[in-house]
C-alpha cells in the first residue's frame, strides 16, 4: 500500500500555487538534500493535479568532491518523476566574501540567468533555517531587516521567490521524507562546524532546544514579526521619499538632513531598495550621512559594492557603481546605431564628411546659434549637469571643429550652427 501523502505540506503548496498567475511556470531549486528533494516529490503531485507546469533547477557550485553525486542523484529524481531538469555549473569566487555568501551569489547569479522572468522559484528553507538565520543575524548586529530573516514571498531580479514552508519544523520533514521513502543525498559538509551555520545547527540550537522546546519556532516568529516591523517602516519610508526627491535617483539633501539620523539611515536604506540597489553597510552609510551638509560645489562620493553615492549641490544622488571609460575614439559616418563604451547611439546626423567621435578631453569650443562661441566647460558649468556626467559626454568633430555634443544614448546637449541631428527628443540649449 502506496504511503498516505502529507496533507497540511500539501495544502502549503497549494496555497503557494495559488499565487503563480496561470501560464507561468513554478521552478524547484533542488540541491538534492532532503529538504529540497520533498519538496519537489510534493510539488509534481499538487502540479499535476492542478495541471501547472513544473520544473527543477539544481546549482553545481563545484566546490566538492560530492558535487557530481549530488548531480547525478538530482537527475535521478527528476527522471523518476517527470520534471523537466536545468542544471548550471557555476564558479564560486571568494575573494573578498566567505565562501557560504560567494556560493550563494553564485547561485542567485544563476537563478537571474536561467529561469525566465514572472515565473515563480520555491525554496525549500523551514523554520528552522529561520530560526538560524535570525540567531546568525544577530550574531552580525544586524538591524531589523536582518533579524527578519527570509522572506516567504520576494519579488526579486524579475522573480518571484516562495518558501512555502517556513512554519514547518524540519523535524516534520524528515518523518514525512522517511514515511514517503524518499531517498535524498545527504551533503559530506553538512556535518563540518566550520561553517557557521553548521555550528548553530549542530551545536548550539540542540542546547536551545533542550532548554527551551520551542526555541526553534519562537525565534521564526520573532523573524515574522521583524519581517512585519520592516515592511511598515519601509511603506511609511516609501511615503515620506515621494517628498524628498528631486529627480531620478536623487533627494533633496537639506530636507533629508533635517530629519533624525535613525530617520536618515531607514530614508537612504529605502531609496536603495527602491532603485534594486544593494543597502550600504553602517559605517558607509554613517559617512555618507555625515557629508549631506557639503558646502554646494563639494564633491562627496561614499561606495559599497555595486553601488556609489554622491553629494553635489544639496542633491544625493545613488547609482549602480559606474564602469571606468576606456581610452575611445571612432569615426563616424553619421548613421544612428553606431556602438560605443556606453552603448549604441542613437542619434544620426547628414554629413558628406567623416566625423570624429571622442569623449571630452577639455578646451573644446562650439559655436551655438544666436550665442556664438562658447566654451564647453563654461556650458557645463550652466547646465548643472553632475560632474561625473560630464565625464561621458561624446563629442562630435568634424575635422577639428566640434559641431555637437551628446549624452548617449540619444540626448543632443549642444549642436553647432548648420549642424543637424535627429534624434527621439532633441533639447538644444
Amino acid at each position: 500500500m502506496a504511503p498516505q501523502l502529507p496533507k497540511p505540506l500539501l495544502r502549503l503548496l497549494n496555497d503557494a500555487l495559488a499565487e503563480t498567475p496561470p501560464g507561468r511556470t513554478i521552478w524547484v531549486a533542488l540541491s538534492g538534500g532532503l529538504d529540497s528533494s520533498l519538496l519537489l516529490t510534493l510539488a509534481a503531485h499538487v502540479c499535476r493535479d492542478a495541471s501547472r507546469p513544473l520544473r527543477a533547477i539544481h546549482i553545481n557550485h563545484g566546490l566538492q568532491s560530492a558535487a557530481s553525486a549530488f548531480e547525478a542523484h538530482c537527475r535521478l529524481v527528476c527522471d523518476g518523476l517527470g520534471v523537466p531538469l536545468t542544471v548550471v555549473h557555476v564558479v564560486v569566487n571568494s575573494q573578498g566574501e566567505g565562501i557560504e555568501s560567494a556560493a550563494r551569489h553564485a547561485r542567485y547569479s544563476a537563478f537571474k540567468q536561467s529561469i525566465p522572468h514572472g515565473d515563480t522559484l520555491w525554496l525549500a528553507q523551514h523554520q528552522d533555517d529561520q530560526a538560524e538565520t535570525l540567531l546568525l543575524a544577530a550574531l552580525r548586529g544586524s538591524g531589523i531587516r536582518g533579524l527578519a530573516g527570509m522572506p516567504y514571498r520576494r519579488v526579486w531580479q524579475g522573480l518571484t521567490l516562495l518558501r512555502p514552508w517556513l512554519s514547518i519544523s524540519r523535524r516534520t520533514l524528515a518523518e514525512t521524507a522517511k514515511e514517503l521513502a524518499l531517498e535524498w543525498y545527504e551533503d559530506p559538509t553538512n556535518a563540518d562546524v566550520a561553517f557557521d551555520r553548521n555550528r548553530l545547527r549542530y551545536q548550539v540550537m540542540p542546547q536551545l532546544q533542550t532548554r527551551w522546546p520551542g526555541a526553534a519556532s519562537s525565534l521564526a516568529k520573532s523573524a515574522q514579526h521583524a519581517g512585519e516591523a520592516d515592511q511598515l517602516l519601509v511603506e511609511y519610508a516609501a511615503s515620506e521619499l515621494a517628498s524628498l526627491a528631486v529627480g531620478e535617483g536623487c533627494l533633496d539633501t537639506t530636507a533629508l538632513g533635517q530629519r533624525s539620523l535613525p530617520r536618515q539611515r531607514l530614508l537612504v536604506r529605502t531609496f536603495c531598495q527602491q532603485l534594486g540597489l544593494p543597502t550600504p553597510p553602517q559605517k558607509r552609510l554613517d559617512s555618507l550621512l555625515a557629508q549631506l551638509a557639503v558646502s554646494t560645489d563639494a564633491q562627496v562620493k561614499v561606495v559599497w559594492p555595486g553601488v556609489e553615492a554622491r553629494v553635489w549641490r544639496q542633491r544625493l544622488y545613488l547609482m549602480a557603481a559606474l564602469p571606468p571609460l576606456p581610452d575611445w575614439e571612432t569615426a563616424w559616418d553619421g548613421q544612428a546605431g553606431l556602438s560605443t563604451p556606453l552603448g549604441k547611439l542613437m542619434v544620426s546626423m547628414p554629413s558628406s564628411r567623416s566625423m570624429t567621435l571622442r569623449w571630452r578631453q577639455g578646451g573644446e569650443v562650439i559655436d551655438l546659434p544666436g550665442r556664438g562661441r562658447r566654451d564647453l566647460k563654461r556650458l557645463l558649468q550652466e547646465s548643472g549637469l553632475p560632474p561625473w556626467e560630464r565625464k561621458r559626454l561624446i563629442v562630435v568633430l568634424e575635422g577639428e571643429r566640434c559641431v555637437g555634443v551628446i549624452q548617449p544614448p540619444a540626448q543632443v546637449l549642444w549642436q553647432a550652427k548648420e549642424t543637424i541631428f535627429t534624434v527621439p527628443d532633441v533639447r538644444q540649449t
